[in-house]
């Protein structure tokens, strides 16, 4: 199985307000990230507004993002669904176009029991040959995984690797103690990723890391260092970004950012907003203590 780790940015979706992706864009920010040193791509996270895309979108989206990397590093593509027939049918679809990995979400209407969840991801695993992250999100999830059904799936021989954006540390220490090396944690950006690296994660999946790739970068190798006195001034520095963030819509504030770096990503797709003028200059003041 392939070794995921270190930083990988949940990348933006660039749409235009006629729908169309801004792939130009898209490419271009993906080589920049490349050679910044992050160590993997992710297309369709939260960031990428997965929920709010259509299927020739995230197409296009997975395919750009592909084409940019030119396999200088992982893709790790988002699969999102509230039907497992179609979640299925879009891992095949990207694993087909090249990508190393597949990160799995689980969207809902109804409420599922965790026999139902577990063979959401069950499903998805079992229809690539390529590594499968788990993905965890109690905040927007209508139906999550708990810890019983996260130990299970860890013994798929496809799913090596769970990210968690729960906020709860103590969660990923839990889930850490249950399942050992067989599911390898990834942590959110706001979990404060130098305190998961210390207990035992391998890196973070993370929006912020599209404005802050070599900061990103920086942190990750400091922690794997061991230089940890280092790595909390840094980590404090960030911090100011989620503290920024956490007041706004994400994704909002991610493009606002980018365009800020001269990235033409255009808004949110509708029906979320962009951020006002007073809301990009408390965006662009965090990245400007950060410069």
């Amino acid at each position: 199985m392939a070794d995921f780790h270190g930083v990988f940015p949940y990348l933006v979706s660039p749409v235009d307000p006629a729908g169309h992706v801004r792939t130009e864009v898209l490419g271009r920010l993906c080589d920049d990230l490349i050679k910044a040193g992050v160590h993997g791509l992710t297309p369709l996270g939260s960031t990428g507004e997965f929920a709010y895309l259509n299927t020739a979108q995230r197409v296009q989206v997975v395919a750009t993002t592909l084409e940019a990397a030119q396999g200088r590093v992982p893709v790790v593509a988002g699969v999102a669904s509230t039907a497992t027939a179609d979640a299925v049918a879009q891992a095949k679809a990207y694993k087909k176009r090249g990508a190393a990995g597949i990160l799995a979400i689980l969207e809902a209407y109804f409420p599922l029991n965790d026999a139902q969840v577990e063979s959401y991801f069950r499903a998805i695993a079992d229809a690539v040959d390529i590594p499968v992250v788990i993905y965890t999100n109690p905040n927007f999830q209508r139906s999550d995984l708990t810890l019983d059904v996260i130990a299970r799936l860890a013994q798929h021989p496809r799913i090596g690797y769970i990210k968690d954006a729960s906020t709860n540390t103590g969660r990923l220490l839990s889930i850490m103690n249950r399942c050992g090396d067989s599911l390898k944690v990834f942590s959110a950006s706001a979990h404060i990723p130098a305190a998961v690296m210390l207990i035992g994660g391998h890196g973070w999946m993370a929006g912020p890391a599209c404005i802050i790739p070599r900061q990103s970068v920086e942190l990750y190798n400091l922690c794997r260092r061991a230089r940890w006195d280092e790595a909390m001034v840094l980590q404090r520095k960030l911090w100011r970004i989620n503290e920024a963030f956490a007041r706004f819509n994400l994704a909002a504030c991610i493009k606002a950012g980018l365009a800020s770096q001269g990235y033409d990503v255009g808004d949110p797709v509708p029906p979320q907003a962009p951020l006002t003028a007073e809301q990009c200059k408390v965006v662009e003041a965090a990245l400007r203590d950060l410069a």
